[in-house]
């Protein structure tokens, strides 16, 4: 989860395109830069700053739109999200994993047009936990 490089690799909704840098995540303050690919905007960017960091237990982070998006430029342009991964052992080998979309930040005509037309990223969320799964479990 701290390697942005990886993310490609666990994005369920298929709009990351890869990391702009290769720097692993080694605590608050950190940034890191993914491309992006969504329909409605193209090809652009999100600089994804680290908000919360344990080593080998949760990372957070509040993406704010970057190069190529359309909001980039736009005053109050980042909406205070977060996409948060808590890491908790189980057993042997074993760990729980769970994404939060945290939008108690976001103001509330952001919050609502969330709650409303876009369910589609629980979905997203489901299908990246299947790919960490899959990508752990794998030999």
């Amino acid at each position: 989860m701290a390697d942005p490089g990886r993310h490609p690799d666990l994005d369920g909704s298929g709009m990351l395109r890869g990391g702009v840098s290769d720097a692993v995540v080694s605590g608050v303050g950190d940034v890191f830069v993914m491309r992006m690919h969504y329909e409605r905007y193209g090809d652009y960017e999100m600089n994804n700053h680290i908000v919360e960091y344990e080593p080998d237990r949760r990372i957070g982070w509040e993406p704010k739109p970057g190069r190529g998006h359309p909001d980039a430029s736009a005053p109050g342009a980042a909406w205070g999200h977060r996409w948060i991964f808590d890491l908790v052992p189980d057993a042997p080998g074993a760990t729980v994993v769970t994404e939060t979309f945290d939008g108690s930040r976001m103001p509330e005509d952001k919050r609502a047009e969330v709650d409303s037309g876009h369910a589609w990223w629980r979905t997203q969320m489901a299908n990246t936990l299947e790919r960490l799964a899959a990508l752990c479990t794998a030999r």
